[in-house]
């Protein structure tokens, strides 16, 4: 049956893939993007990049008065990362865990089909390592498994000595002591996270507040827009506030399909980057960086970027639709913008010292493809300046679009003031520092 499905497979799949962008994605990025007519194909626009790693001599391209450098290499898909204050850092090598009920149907084999060819069907490796640079030279020369028995893990957070761990399926609390290499002790389950046999969304992330009293927690949707019914969206699409002494938790924020990296603005303002729908065209929706308001609904499903209501949705629209809030900032249609970290000062020089740091992990349904980059978003004020996101990190994806080196995801800035980015496609940590004297003239944005 699967073998008689093969050539209708790939006939459909060459019409999906006749559709193309009408614009350049700089159009959809911004506190304004051009948002074209929607596109409706019975299979939607695909168009993979075959991951072919790095060789040893060579790295991403960095920006104009940037260098990067690889800090670990020969990772086993590494997605998200945490600086500890002694300077080492975590890393959370995670893959999607076992999920038989998401991906049916012939619109199943082309998720799975993209999946393979992006690197994101190998079997998770379940754990988080420990990386150590001992000689201050860049480069971690020490490696050891902090953890172990996780359970598709992402996120970490470090509150005092006890670090939370976000799996797919719940939030665990572990004893933490300065300078550990490992944590052999058994975890304490802070509470359960929506996870099951469908589990569309699988990655958790974790930040705690400013003063440590509560942690906060994303939780991506169980489908593209509400296809297998509202009932398996239940605590989905969501940003929970959690009391990590009783586990209690409430919903901070709300439909925002699957929201990611986190970060705090000087003003105490929770921001995250979310991932917006697919199968509307190459040109939409744009992914989106947005302040996060308490109480605050965000649109998804029923709605995108404020009040452009998606038809597809067959259940009711709530009360609160007219409450919907727009995001504040675009990020490009289909980027999979995952990663998010804010500047810590002039580390990196003047042009990189207010604002946000995004890992694109990288398109599947857009032609041409976007993402595979790692950005940075000018912010004055604790606000997006309005100007266009910057270029940090660029060169994994081949000139054609076919193959690329890596995917970015996670980022975060080390100890030292360096930005560390995660590469999960090229299994590797790559360290951007500053090469320009201060004074230097500022990276043209794109």
């Amino acid at each position: 049956m699967k073998r008689a499905l093969i050539p209708l497979a790939l006939a459909l799949l060459l019409a999906g893939c006749g559709e193309k962008a009408k614009q350049d994605v700089s159009a959809e990025e911004g506190p304004n993007p051009t948002l074209l007519p929607e596109v409706h194909h019975l299979i939607p626009t695909v168009s993979i990049a075959k991951i072919i790693g790095w060789k040893d001599d060579e790295t991403p391209t960095p920006a104009p008065g940037l260098k990067v450098d690889a800090f670990a290499r020969g990772l086993d898909h590494p997605r998200w990362l945490l600086v500890l204050p002694d300077g080492d850092v975590l890393v959370a090598e995670s893959n999607a865990p076992p999920k038989p009920d998401d991906a049916t149907g012939l619109r199943g084999f082309f998720e799975r089909m993209a999946l393979r060819k992006a690197g994101g069907a190998s079997p998770s490796p379940n754990r988080i390592l420990l990386l150590r640079d001992t000689n201050g030279d860049g480069v971690a020369d020490q490696k050891s498994v902090f953890l172990s028995g996780l359970n598709s893990p992402f996120g970490m957070a470090l509150v005092g000595d006890t670090l939370y761990v976000a799996d797919t399926d719940a939030l665990l609390a572990f004893p933490y002591k300065t300078g550990d290499t490992a944590i052999t002790a058994k975890p304490r389950k802070i509470t359960d996270l929506p996870a099951g046999t469908i589990n569309h969304h699988w990655t958790k992330n974790v930040i705690a507040s400013p003063d440590g009293s509560k942690l906060y927690v994303t939780i991506g949707s169980n489908s593209n827009v509400d296809e297998k019914g509202i009932a398996v969206e239940k605590d989905r699409a969501q940003i929970w506030e959690v009391d990590p002494r009783t586990g209690a938790h409430r919903t901070y924020a709300a439909g925002i399909r699957n929201p990611n990296g986190m970060g705090w603005t000087a003003d105490g303002t929770l921001w995250t980057v979310a991932n917006e729908r697919d199968e509307l065209g190459s040109d939409l929706v744009p992914d989106y960086l947005t302040s996060v308001q308490p109480g605050g609904f965000y649109g998804w499903p029923w709605r995108y970027w404020g009040d452009h209501v998606d038809k597809r949705v067959k259940d009711p629209e709530p009360d609160y639709i007219d409450e919907t809030r727009k995001p504040d900032y675009a990020l490009g249609a289909h980027t999979a913008s995952l990663g998010l970290t804010f500047a810590d000062g002039q580390k990196l020089g003047p042009a990189f010292a207010g604002g946000a740091f995004v890992g694109q992990h990288g398109s599947w349904n857009r032609k041409p493809p976007s993402g595979y980059r790692v950005i940075f978003v000018p912010f004055a004020g604790n606000r997006p300046t309005g100007a266009k996101p910057v270029d940090v990190l660029t060169g994994f994806l081949a000139p054609d679009g076919t193959e690329t080196h890596g995917r970015p995801v996670g980022v975060t800035i080390a100890k030292d003031g360096a930005l560390l980015v995660a590469d999960d496609g090229g299994n590797a940590i790559w360290r951007v520092t500053g090469a320009t004297p201060a004074g230097a003239t500022a990276p043209l944005a794109r």
